[in-house]
């Protein structure tokens, strides 16, 4: 493999930012994966920040708007997405605060519906077991999970009057 100069590397994240967001241990990782020296990585990293190529906390807003509207994740998954990035906790922590609790209702509330469907022939009992652990799968807390389990239990409990 062709050995990555300073100014390569450069230019190379420079047009890969500016075509989506990116945070700084992916840039990181990928001179680290070329080859290029530690003093090389922190200098390029430096002007990416300076520049405004690399923005965490834009990287952490616009993940977690991703991953709760196309991946209907819950806060934990993202949080957990996000750690893995090496986004510090006193930034993303803030973003998923932003997040109103009633976004991942609406998110979590038709998954556990379609999944109810699927589970048919089971004791209600079993249904929600299966339900709370497809939805922590998914990153919600127990708390959210209760609050969409218990309003299904109550439509279902109409449906039987």
């Amino acid at each position: 493999m062709k050995e990555v100069t300073e100014k390569e590397a450069l230019l190379r994240l420079t047009t890969l930012c500016s075509k989506a967001e990116h945070c700084t241990w992916e840039m990181t990782e990928k001179m680290r994966r070329w080859g290029l020296d530690e003093a090389v990585q922190a200098r390029v990293v430096e002007y990416l920040l300076k520049e405004r190529y690399v923005d965490d906390a834009r990287y952490a807003r616009a993940f977690v708007r991703e991953k709760i509207k196309t991946n209907k994740w819950g806060p934990r998954k993202i949080e957990q997405a996000l750690y893995a990035k090496r986004i510090a906790t006193e930034i993303y922590q803030p973003v998923l605060a932003e997040v109103d609790q009633e976004d991942y209702l609406k998110i979590l509330r038709p998954l556990l519906q379609a999944k109810r469907r699927q589970l048919g022939g089971l004791s209600e009992y079993e249904q929600n077991g299966r339900l709370a652990r497809f939805a922590m799968s998914r990153g919600f807390t127990f708390d959210l999970i209760r609050q969409c389990l218990d309003v299904d239990e109550d439509l279902t409990d109409d449906e039987d009057d």
